[in-house]
């Protein structure tokens, strides 16, 4: 067994597939229209679908935004060095929540950004 995919609802789908393309440097590996279920699913991610656990877009037509809710938490990236990786996304337009640094009690090296939609993103610096 493996886990296969994240699933987000998104409430502009161009905008968030810029963000995760540009900004996280992901790549589109897919998408789908379902014209009579009036959705379309866009897979990204930083490798196939078939090694690897990729990020799936849903885009309900007609619906710009979501109640994020309490229950959910963060989508965790793995990133070489977290200080370069934050000036890079900031470039880029990425909106960062926290700034890098240790994390609290401990040493790991971390930052969050948010997507445009509010879902956050950490960043975790890799181990050497």
């Amino acid at each position: 067994m493996r886990i296969l995919h994240t699933m987000l609802r998104v409430g502009d789908l161009e905008r968030s597939v810029q963000f995760y393309t540009q900004v996280l440097g992901m790549r589109e590996l897919s998408r789908q229209d379902y014209p009579a279920g009036e959705f379309t699913l866009v897979f990204l991610g930083y490798g196939e679908k078939s090694n690897n656990t990729v990020l799936e877009l849903t885009y309900n037509w007609g619906v710009a935004e979501y109640e994020l809710g309490t229950a959910f938490g963060h989508i965790a990236i793995e990133v070489p060095d977290v200080y370069a990786a934050c000036e890079k996304m900031r470039a880029a337009g990425g909106k960062i929540i926290r700034e890098a640094g240790p994390m609290n009690a401990g040493t790991t090296i971390i930052a969050f950004l948010e997507d445009p939609d509010g879902y956050q993103i950490e960043l975790i610096g890799a181990k050497s």
